[in-house]
């Protein structure tokens, strides 16, 4: 089975999108960021995921996140960009201006809002998709989350995706948490391209046969995600991954986004992280204290 991407294998942050007080894209912070996050051990970037908001901009904004982080000399093979949206024609318009960018891969949320639904309806969305971008370099990333979607791909799912779509449905992002799924899906399609949701699961990820993880929390972690990468076959692995895990999960106590943002405010001292677009807020001060406690001698802060 074909699974070739551009996409490197390794660690992928999901980044964060920093905006003006108006809530518009801060593009310089944008691009100044993802050039850090790349210098300081993430092998690419997941643009426009869940982390960056991006269900909370609009198509044309978008598109314009895309073209300047890109313009800016960021290299597209580096990036997986989130083109997921409840109508497929935006999907499409998405992709197919990612795609054209040069873009590693695309990462594609199922349709959120209808519930219930059949792998008939969902094969039919892949489908009108597959056929409006229309390019060869189409390269499909599934994204599986349904803690946020309520639509998750099984196994039965994702092997029909691929045989309907070989070569282009080619990767996995696997946010579910549940470890289980993620071993099954690489012990029976072996050689997809599978990342866990999650910097917890990546050196048995690895292991198993994964290629990596694309994490939220990989904004503050990415320096520990990447020398895990880098040493996941030495004996300091596992030593490396249970430091890793203590500092992921002191993460979970609030909004991966909200918490984030606020932390960098805090490290930097620019409090225009803080600015994000509703429904999301900035974490309540107790939740601001009990975040900054469980991450008390468990993250090196980062050099910003």
């Amino acid at each position: 089975m074909n699974f070739e991407s551009n996409l490197p294998k390794g660690v992928i942050t999901a980044t964060l999108t920093p905006l003006h007080a108006d809530l518009s894209v801060n593009f310089e912070k944008l691009i100044s960021h993802i050039k850090w996050l790349l210098n300081n051990g993430s092998n690419a970037i997941c643009l426009l995921g869940t982390t960056g908001e991006a269900n909370s901009f609009t198509v044309e904004e978008r598109i314009e996140v895309i073209e300047r982080v890109v313009d800016a000399g960021i290299d597209p093979s580096k990036l997986l960009i989130g083109t997921g949206s409840c109508a497929y024609p935006d999907t499409i318009a998405l992709s197919k201006f990612a795609v054209s960018k040069g873009a590693g891969g695309v990462l594609i949320l199922p349709p959120f809002y209808y519930k219930n639904l059949t792998d008939e309806g969902i094969l039919a969305f892949y489908r009108r998709i597959v056929e409006g971008v229309d390019n060869e370099r189409l390269r499909i990333y599934l994204y599986h989350f349904p803690k946020m979607t309520s639509v998750p791909f099984t196994l039965p799912l994702i092997q029909k995706l691929i045989a309907a779509h070989p070569g282009i449905v080619v990767g996995f992002k696997d946010s579910g948490g549940d470890w289980k799924n993620m071993k099954a899906i690489c012990q029976t399609i072996p050689g997809f391209g599978l990342y866990a949701g999650t910097e917890k699961y990546l050196l048995p990820a690895l292991r198993a046969g994964a290629i990596g993880c694309i994490s939220a929390s990989a904004n503050a972690t990415v320096k520990m995600c990447g020398d895990l990468y880098q040493q996941w076959e030495s004996p300091e692995a596992d030593q490396i991954q249970t430091k890793l895990t203590a500092a992921r999960t002191a993460f979970e106590s609030t909004s991966f986004v909200s918490g984030l943002k606020f932390l960098f405010s805090e490290w930097t001292g620019d409090s225009s992280w803080r600015n994000i677009r509703p429904p999301n807020v900035m974490p309540s001060p107790g939740e601001q204290t009990v975040l900054q406690q469980d991450l008390q001698g468990k993250l090196e802060l980062p050099k910003t």
